[in-house]
């Protein structure tokens, strides 16, 4: 798999487009499709990972894949679920307020991209906080 075909499996694996991912990413248009053709800037790879909370290393070779998502238990996507569904509720509802940036509201299309990020930051902490609040249960 090319540099390229990776960073449009992770687009699709998070639900966006590569369009979106150089809007979201401030790069010009077009710069991920070029990313086979030409020499990319490290810079702007190591944002594409820290976007995508996987390692400059997976991006460029796809073997080694530094989060812990491989580690979660079913018992853990259905905690993940579950909140992800609470947070989804209550920001749809208006429950805690109206979401809002700088006094802002946010918009809805912007809400389902703050919820990405939410269950990711989730998936990649469910094995840190496991580890660090109750090391002696999940020892193998």
């Amino acid at each position: 798999m090319t540099l390229r075909e990776r960073v449009k499996h992770l687009c699709k694996e998070h639900g966006i487009s590569m369009n979106k991912l150089e809007k979201e990413l401030n790069f010009g248009k077009g710069y991920i499709s070029k990313l086979g053709s030409s020499q990319p800037n490290v810079n702007k790879l190591q944002q594409i990972a820290d976007y995508f909370s996987v390692s400059l290393d997976y991006l460029m070779s796809g073997e080694s894949n530094g989060d812990n998502l491989s580690s979660l238990t079913a018992k853990d996507e259905r905690d993940i679920a579950k909140d992800m569904e609470n947070i989804r509720n209550k920001l749809k509802n208006n429950e805690e307020g109206p979401a809002s940036y700088e006094g802002q509201a946010i918009p809805e299309e912007d809400i389902d991209l703050l919820l990405g990020q939410i269950e990711l930051m989730m998936r990649r902490l469910k094995p840190i906080n496991k580890e660090k609040y109750n090391p002696n249960k999940n020892k193998k």
